[in-house]
């Protein structure tokens, strides 16, 4: 083995390197558009799906929920909230509407929004889309 590091030794790992890296991006970029179609539950979307997400975002519910892993971790996660409430969307729209109380030492109670029927409606259509997502097993628990 040469005693050297030589600049083009250096030049050629750096370039080598470089280009590797760039084309495994690339490809697994072109592999996950490529299964989008089969893990995002886009035929599911519908207008109602839109008004629920339009809600859940006026309404700020990501500064106290996750969703799929992502926002505040001060309540539960709510990607499987639909599969929690054994796909009952009357059971959901109950339990929005009626929000835990206070008593479970360290939480707040939820606050009450005062959603309309169709607004319950819409974000219960929304939490049941995004159960339906395919998310590999996440939430790791059933709980959140």
């Amino acid at each position: 083995m040469r005693e050297m590091f030589t600049k083009s030794m250096a030049r050629n790992i750096y370039y080598g390197g470089s280009l590797f890296f760039i084309l495994l991006f690339l490809a697994l970029t072109f592999d996950t558009h490529r299964a989008w179609p089969e893990r995002d539950n886009r035929q599911a979307i519908t207008e109602q799906v839109a008004e629920g997400k339009r809600l859940w975002e006026e309404n700020n519910c990501i500064g106290c929920h996750t969703l799929l892993g992502e926002g505040a971790y001060f309540a539960p996660e709510l990607g499987n909230a639909y599969k929690r409430f054994g796909e009952n969307k009357e059971a959901l729209k109950i339990f929005i509407r009626t929000r835990p109380v206070d008593g479970i030492p360290g939480r707040r109670s939820m606050p009450q929004f005062n959603f309309t029927e169709a607004q319950l409606d819409a974000l219960a259509e929304f939490l049941k889309y995004v159960s339906g997502i395919n998310t590999e097993n996440w939430p790791p628990n059933v709980q959140g």
